[in-house]
């Protein structure tokens, strides 16, 4: 007989390991995650997981070292636990823009840290919406990926009724760009930018009309935003009505709150791989939908043996 699931939770987002946990219909796993003085972290697994397909939920967001970190001692601790299946669910993957090799002797960091997760003792893993989607391979083991466009549709449908262009802010998000034209039977157009050095952009100009035209940016995180606003000012002045923008992962580091609201972005959807800090909360253009019942039902199907790929479009 299947035993039902254990679901832990991580310091990074509790409130979301909760909602699914409510999805699920299982209670959250009962871990004790504490810090020594000089910021060694403990973790304890306070209940038996012998033979229970075990879920660890933690997007590696800031402090993104330190949640790495508990994520692998986490996994640890299950492991010499006899738990059965152990499944990393990371709904934000840090160190993802580390792809590959941009410079001479820099790091592929986001293959080390797959490395790490593996050496832990991750059974298989779960994410959503990579922002290098290659990163699946730099795992010897069962990826699923995720994405969060179903928990955005509903609300797109409703918001844009009239044609809408869609917007890629750079070239690596062009095919993201295309899946949500198709669906709102809208038109694409590209950000043509270049990055002189990590985290700053410059909006070179725009490839595609959008002048008379509601314009959607969509792209997989928005960090420092200062791609994003660049992106609505040259949309702006290239005709665009209104400039809205859709994201998966809000990171919202250094100035971004003080960006968005001095931009002439209208709203920014987000979800909720990341919990929101209280200034983010307060801003009025910033609308979150939650996540959690995806990440649920992914996790319910993966504890079953059931298909999920109905879940990756």
């Amino acid at each position: 007989m299947l035993k039902p699931p254990a679901i832990f939770a991580g310091r990074a987002n509790v409130k979301l390991t909760k909602e699914i946990c409510t999805y699920v219909g299982v209670p959250l796993g009962n871990l004790k995650s504490m810090q020594f003085s000089d910021g060694e972290i403990h973790i304890e697994i306070q209940e038996n997981v012998r033979g229970v397909n075990c879920f660890v939920v933690q997007p590696t967001c800031n402090p993104g070292n330190e949640h790495l970190m508990e994520l692998l001692i986490v996994i640890d601790a299950l492991k010499r636990a006899s738990a059965g299946q152990i499944v990393a669910v990371i709904p934000y993957f840090g160190y993802a823009r580390q792809d590959r090799k941009v410079k001479p002797r820099t790091s592929i960091t986001s293959r080390l840290v797959a490395d790490l997760i593996t050496a832990a003792g991750a059974n298989r893993v779960l994410s959503v919406d990579l922002h290098a989607g290659q990163i699946q391979g730099f795992f010897n083991l069962p990826f699923d990926h995720l994405y969060s466009m179903p928990i955005f549709m509903d609300y797109l449908t409703q918001r844009f009724k009239e044609n809408v262009v869609v917007v890629s802010p750079d070239t690596g998000g062009v095919e993201r760009a295309r899946a949500y034209s198709k669906r709102l039977g809208g038109s694409v157009a590209l950000v043509d930018k270049r990055r002189p050095e990590p985290n700053i952009s410059e909006v070179m100009h725009i490839v595609g009309q959008v002048q008379g035209l509601p314009c959607l940016i969509v792209d997989d995180m928005i960090d420092t935003a200062g791609t994003l606003v660049n992106a609505a000012t040259a949309l702006m002045e290239a005709g665009a009505t209104s400039v809205h923008a859709c994201a998966t992962h809000a990171v919202f580091s250094g100035e971004a709150i003080k960006r968005i609201d001095a931009s002439p972005l209208e709203e920014i959807i987000v979800s909720d791989t990341i919990p929101q800090t209280e200034q983010s909360q307060q801003c009025s253009k910033i609308r979150v939908q939650p996540i959690g019942q995806l990440l649920g039902e992914a996790i319910r199907r993966i504890h079953h043996g059931d298909s999920i790929s109905s879940l990756f479009i």
